[in-house]
C-alpha cells in the first residue's frame, strides 16, 4: 500500500504539493474530504467540524490517546469526540487504497503503516507572498496582520500534533523529508518528488 503524509506550515504550499503528487502518481488525495466525512458520520455542520479541530484547545489527553488512538476513551468535550473520529476515518481511508493525505497528524495516526511523511515549510515572507497570492478580494490584511494570522494557525497545528505524536510538530525525526518551498515552482518540482516516492516504494 503506498500511503504519503504531508504536514504543512500554513502558507508554505504543502496543500499544492499534495494535490499535485497525488494526481501525478495517480492516487487519491484527502484534505478537507476528511471534514466531509466526518460531517456525514456525525450528521454536523463541516464549518463547525473545522473551527472546533482548528482552534487552540487544552484537553488533557491519556497516553493511551497517542499511543493506540483508542476508541474506548470517553472523551471529555466535543473536540476531543471528533479528532477520535478524525483517527478512525484516516486509518479507514489509509486502509482502502493508495493515497495522499494532507495534514491532520496523519503520520502519527498511521505511523504502523509505515507510510511516507514529508514535512513542508517556507520562509516567512514566501509564505506570506503565498496567502497574500490567494486571498480573497476583499482581504486586505498586512503583512503583520498575516504573518500573526500563519503564527497562529502553526500554533494550533502544533498543538493538535503533540497530542498525537511523541515527536513536536516539525521535528525532522518525524518525516522522512522536509521540504523547503521558498524560491521552489511547485508544479516544476512534482515530478522529482514522483519520482523519489517511486524509488523508495522500490526499496
Amino acid at each position: 500500500m503506498k500511503i504519503i503524509t504531508v504536514s504543512r506550515e500554513f502558507g508554505s504550499g504543502g496543500r499544492e504539493i499534495g494535490k499535485r503528487l497525488a494526481d501525478r502518481l495517480g492516487v487519491a488525495y484527502y484534505d478537507k474530504e476528511i471534514i466531509s466525512a466526518i460531517a456525514d458520520k456525525l450528521k454536523l455542520d463541516e464549518n463547525y467540524i473545522e473551527n472546533k479541530l482548528e482552534q487552540n484547545f487544552t484537553i488533557n489527553y491519556p497516553y493511551t490517546f497517542r499511543r493506540s488512538f483508542s476508541m474506548a476513551y470517553d472523551a471529555p468535550n466535543q473536540t476531543a469526540k471528533l479528532l477520535l473520529e478524525q483517527h478512525k476515518i484516516i486509518r479507514s481511508l489509509a486502509e482502502k487504497e493508495d493515497c495522499v493525505i494532507v495534514g491532520r497528524g496523519a503520520d502519527a495516526v498511521l505511523c504502523d503503516k509505515k507510510p511516507f511523511n514529508f514535512f513542508v515549510y517556507a520562509d516567512m515572507e514566501a509564505k506570506i507572498e503565498r496567502c497574500r497570492s490567494r486571498a480573497y478580494q476583499d482581504e486586505n490584511l498586512s503583512d503583520h496582520e498575516l504573518e500573526r494570522k500563519i503564527r497562529q494557525i502553526d500554533k494550533v497545528r502544533a498543538a493538535s500534533y503533540s497530542i498525537v505524536s511523541q515527536y513536536p510538530w516539525g521535528d525532522k525525526h518525524a518525516y522522512h523529508l522536509c521540504i523547503n518551498t521558498t524560491g521552489i515552482d511547485i508544479p516544476a518540482f512534482i515530478p522529482y518528488l514522483a519520482e523519489l516516492v517511486e524509488f523508495r516504494q522500490k526499496g
